[in-house]
């Protein structure tokens, strides 16, 4: 008897033990984000360069070898300054021919107005001849037009030699040769090419499946490589109609909105698409809880701390994320690790913060 009196109360305090353990859930520590909503959806990244919207190759306007190159490249150029000169003997022969010719033509027209003039004194004092004073001012007029023609050829013959002298009408940034001093180029034959400076953009080759679905409503993102902090937003200007024969890509030119101090003719740049799209949340692969054919997640109430499910609808997946078109708020906490282990009204902490 006093044997079950002494184990009685034993039993009792077991009991209130393990009543105890059953009712007092662990705290679970888990990692958790803020819901931020989603205006813009990302089409990709890809690497271009800063050139100039506007670009000039020049040439010679007259055949000859080049004696000299007065600028390198990179060079920036002022309106006036000569880029390249060809020997201009051929020019300056050219017109000291011309100049010959035109002394002769002139001493002709000289003499047939005096030839004129007396025939028509003779005339008028009745001892000319009309058939002569006729031929005298025949000969006048036909050595006028050859006096224009020879002095338009020497005006011909000036320009031929300042055709020698290769100059800019604009400041410019001298981005390549095509010719050396000592080579022999043709008229019109390319010889330097020309950037100005002062209207820059951003060029980018696409995919062509993605060129094709460009839209208006698209957003660029233009960023240095090297300091992506840098960046500006830039507009589509130009896409080409045809793809590239080796890469199948086709070259996109975008205005930009700004222009950085930093952004150089020949800079590389990250530029970014996104387009602008639903309300939606994008959220680690790792918060996403499928059970009974529901896809939910595990929201997290910051005042009981505690967690709840929740349905959401999912857009997309991969292997890195989801993308949510509701189910969830901005500024609510979803756990983002072990959503398979914890329980509805389950205490949490969430110290560290994920994102």
């Amino acid at each position: 008897m006093n044997r079950l009196m002494i184990l009685l109360p034993a039993a009792l305090l077991l009991a209130a033990c393990g009543s105890d353990k059953e009712q007092a859930e662990p705290i679970r520590p888990v990692l958790s984000t803020l819901v931020e909503p989603q205006m813009q959806a990302q089409l990709g990244r890809f690497a271009g360069t800063i050139q100039a919207r506007f670009e000039s190759t020049l040439g010679f306007r007259v055949s000859g070898r080049i004696a000299r190159r007065w600028v390198d490249v990179g060079a920036q150029v002022k309106p006036g300054d000569t880029l390249a000169t060809l020997d201009p003997t051929d020019q300056q022969n050219q017109l000291r021919a011309a100049e010959g010719d035109l002394a002769k033509v002139q001493a002709q027209w000289i003499n047939a107005q005096a030839d004129a003039r007396r025939q028509q004194q003779l005339y008028d004092r009745g001892v000319g001849a009309q058939a002569q004073l006729d031929i005298a001012q025949t000969n006048l007029k036909t050595t006028g037009a050859a006096l224009e023609q020879a002095r338009s050829a020497v005006s011909q013959a000036r320009d031929q030699l300042d055709y020698s002298t290769l100059g800019t009408d604009h400041a410019a940034v001298v981005t390549a040769w095509q010719a050396e001093a000592g080579q022999t180029v043709s008229a019109g034959q390319a010889v330097v090419t020309l950037a100005r400076p002062d209207v820059k953009e951003a060029v980018i080759d696409l995919p062509t499946y993605l060129a094709e679905q460009l839209s208006k409503d698209l957003t660029f993102t233009v960023a240095l490589q090297l300091e992506p902090s840098i960046s500006t937003t830039a507009t589509l200007r130009e896409l080409e109609p045809q793809a590239d024969a080796t890469t199948r890509t086709r070259r996109a030119r975008l205005t930009l909105a700004s222009t950085p101090d930093t952004f150089h003719l020949g800079t590389a740049v990250s530029v970014t698409l996104s387009s602008a799209v639903s309300p939606r949340s994008e959220l680690p692969r790792t918060a996403l809880l499928e059970r009974d054919g529901k896809t939910q997640v595990w929201v997290v109430d910051p005042q009981h701390k505690t967690v709840a499910t929740r349905d959401v609808q999912l857009l997309e997946r991969d292997e890195q994320r989801i993308v949510l078109a509701g189910g969830v708020q901005p500024g609510e906490r979803v756990v983002t690790a072990g959503v398979n282990i914890l329980k509805p009204g389950q205490k949490v902490t969430f110290d560290e913060d994920a994102r």
